[in-house]
């Protein structure tokens, strides 16, 4: 139509805004406060909306997830250099150990942020045994 705006800027469908914010380490709800206090710490509520995390527990879930991705990038790419150049056994340790060590802690923040994001997104709360 000649009369209506056009628009120029395309929008993501809000399920994935709250997975864009988790892996930005931001909250889920608003896609502005912070989502962790300190390392791994969830801080209670959203300084912007007030979102109460406090409900919500991902457990070990991102460790599980973040695990299977760095193991498995990190044994393949040592295979692969052990079959193709056989380097010194020094030189692996050397290389991978870092490496994984870099993989678990660089993923573990975003893997919890996305995690949550998904509860929030599944409304999946703790299960209670209240009768």
């Amino acid at each position: 139509m000649p009369g209506a705006p056009r628009q120029t800027e395309t929008t993501a469908p809000a399920r994935i805004l709250g997975i864009r914010a988790g892996l930005l380490c931001r909250c889920p709800n608003c896609g502005k406060g912070r989502l962790f206090s300190g390392f791994l710490q969830v801080v209670s509520a959203c300084a912007v909306c007030g979102f109460d995390f406090t409900r919500l527990n991902t457990g070990d879930g991102a460790a599980i997830f973040v695990m299977q991705i760095a193991g498995g990038l990190v044994v393949f790419t040592a295979l692969f250099v052990e079959i193709a150049y056989a380097p010194p056994m020094w030189l692996h340790l050397v290389v991978f150990l870092p490496l994984v060590l870099g993989l678990s802690l660089g993923l573990m923040r975003p893997g919890k942020g996305v995690m949550i994001a998904l509860q929030m997104r599944n409304r999946a709360g703790q299960a209670s045994n209240d009768d």
